[in-house]
């Protein structure tokens, strides 16, 4: 791709400089030779089959902003490593890029809150986890810290209110020790808690549970916390059990780990693009004919679309929503730009997501390696799977 240096060899990669460019292009496909990771099985059942009705798709055009492109620019200029289309549980498209290859798992970063959030929608939907409960109640270590009274729900809205600074040019910023804690980046001389159990009684709060939304991907780690206690596994296994394996994934996938085996909920999870893609798939089908593949309950995929009855007003309070339409919230740990049309969507930094659009049961997943953590292409890549949809509900492509 024009503009994107190539990965770079092993030997340059380091835990201090494999989030950066153009290190991240290797390391993104090889996280688990830099930091310790569990194994997210996918069991010994068959992986679920995703017939071909292959089209060429770049050259659908669009706008965004005041430029016009077409998909395959947007591709070229977005630092893609894989990029899947699904349409009807069929690919329409699957293209790789930068050595990347159909079993090559990479990191998901935040999207790994969908993922760990759908956890909870099927414990909820067994009857094993209440939203409103206060998490307390199921981990009763975290009374006294500042997550005292915030409920299930609120870790999973990002309206608990716990300080948490989050800006990643920030060296200062409380995300460089959780770093450290997660193993993400070397040590140093600076005291910090043994592992991230430890470290979530540090924090303080800033405001009030159920206040505005604010992005803190502490709040999910915790969630994952309360997860094992009320699943009665550690997360990659109740990962494997409740998502993995039900969803027919074809390939392994993996989580980091802290010093003791605390998995990173919040961003630590590595999958194979098709399995992201498989993954997608389990929202538009839910509520529709049942089948085999059917694994979220479908209260949980209504109640993410419609939000909080307050959502909407949290989401602008909390400064995010000047950024997207009007009725845009957060819900479960998925960004909900247009529930009127049920567009939703998983997203991680340097540029991983999973689009999904129900009433067209179109499904895109794309892994990137964006050379900052946020780019000004993430509101491209929106507006091309906005075209990729119009396209395939009109027939197009």
């Amino acid at each position: 791709m024009a503009g994107v240096p190539p990965f770079p060899a092993r030997a340059l990669v380091t835990l201090e400089n494999w989030q950066d460019p153009p290190f991240n292009r290797w390391a993104f496909q090889h996280l688990r030779e830099l930091i310790p990771t569990a194994r997210i099985s996918r069991g010994a059942g068959p992986a679920r089959r995703l017939p071909r009705a292959e089209r060429d798709l770049s050259g659908i055009t669009f706008r965004s902003g005041s430029r016009e492109l077409t998909v395959g620019e947007m591709l070229a200029e977005s630092y893609t490593d894989g990029f899947l289309v699904l349409h009807r549980g069929r690919i329409v498209t699957e293209q790789y890029f930068n050595g990347m290859s159909p079993d090559t798992p990479h990191l998901l970063m935040s999207v790994s809150k969908s993922v760990v959030s759908t956890v909870a929608g099927i414990l909820a939907g067994q009857g094993r986890l209440e939203p409103a409960a206060p998490a307390e109640r199921i981990v009763p270590e975290l009374a006294g810290t500042s997550f005292a009274g915030a409920t299930v729900q609120d870790l999973l809205d990002m309206r608990a209110g716990t300080h948490f600074d989050e800006t990643y040019d920030n060296p200062q910023a409380d995300v460089r020790t959780y770093e450290r804690v997660y193993l993400w980046r070397p040590d140093s001389a600076e005291p910090r808690p043994a592992d991230a159990l430890a470290y979530y009684a540090t924090l303080r709060n800033d405001g009030p549970h159920g206040g505005p939304f604010e992005y803190r991907s502490i709040l999910t780690d915790v969630l994952g916390w309360v997860l094992e206690r009320a699943g009665g596994s550690r997360l990659h296994d109740l990962i494997a059990r409740l998502i993995w394996q039900p969803m027919g994934a074809e390939f392994d996938a993996e989580i980091t780990l802290d010093a003791h085996g605390n998995a990173m909920a919040d961003g630590g999870v590595c999958a194979t693009l098709r399995d992201l893609g498989r993954f997608g798939l389990l929202f538009p089908g839910t509520g529709r004919r049942m089948s085999r593949w059917s694994v979220v309950p479908a209260p949980w995929v209504a109640d993410t679309i419609a939000g909080a009855a307050d959502g909407p007003e949290a989401f602008t309070a909390g400064g995010t929503g000047r950024l997207h339409p009007p009725g845009a919230h957060y819900r479960n740990c998925w960004w909900v730009t247009e529930p009127a049309q049920s567009f939703f969507y998983a997203a991680g930094i340097n540029g991983q997501n999973v689009y999904v659009h129900a009433p067209s049961q179109v499904v895109v997943a794309k892994l990137s390696t964006w050379p900052s953590a946020l780019h000004p292409v993430s509101s491209v890549t929106t507006d091309a799977v906005r075209a990729i949809v119009a396209a395939l509900r009109n027939g197009g492509g």
